[in-house]
């Protein structure tokens, strides 16, 4: 982009930009001018909306698990209707179909990253940590119309439900699950 043009919605373009190089390349190729490159525009403006690379992915993750409250907001309001396993596979499937498997992976993978992530989320691997909250909280509330038993350890399935399709959908190099692996994950998990 020439000098002088104003981008539009400059951070978005940016956050974008990333989200492509994370997804087609991983985390190791996420670079400050890997994603300027994507995004077609100057260095400089990366550094002019951020402090640095490492505050810039900070807001990326941020703002990735901000989106995660749309799908929860879909678990929520399915409380009741369908049924349990369909619900989670939805969930679980939108979630680790998207960049969270790379954002997981770059929030591994950068010292200073999460570092500053500890300021926003104090505890556990962001976006896994979000997710499993959800995912407990929609238990507890189909555990209350009694549709999951009521002796049930929600923590130990919340944990057993993320730690497990994070796993399936971890390998970037295989065949990615599809809705069927995941339904099927869920029902075993469940079945305990």
């Amino acid at each position: 982009m020439p000098t002088g043009v104003a981008m539009r919605d400059a951070r978005e373009q940016l956050f974008d930009a990333a989200e492509r190089v994370l997804l087609r390349e991983g985390p190791d190729a996420l670079t400050s001018r890997a994603v300027t490159t994507e995004a077609g525009c100057a260095k400089g403006v990366l550094h002019k909306h951020f402090t640095d690379f490492d505050g810039f992915l900070a807001e990326l993750v941020i703002d990735r698990i901000r989106r995660l409250e749309g799908q929860a907001e879909v678990l929520r309001a399915s409380v009741g209707q369908g049924s349990v396993v369909d619900n989670l596979t939805g969930l679980l499937t939108e979630l680790f179909a998207s960049v969270a498997v790379a954002i997981i992976s770059l929030t591994i993978s950068r010292d200073g990253l999460r570092a500053r992530l500890r300021e926003a989320v104090p505890t556990g691997v962001p976006i896994l940590t979000e997710a499993g909250r959800h995912v407990r909280e929609y238990l507890a509330a189909e555990q209350g119309l009694g549709r999951i038993a009521a002796e049930a350890d929600l923590d130990g399935l919340g944990l057993s439900l993320i730690g497990s399709a994070h796993m399936i959908f971890a390998d970037r190099t295989g065949a990615r699950p599809n809705e069927t692996d995941v339904r099927r994950l869920v029902s075993s998990i469940l079945a305990r």
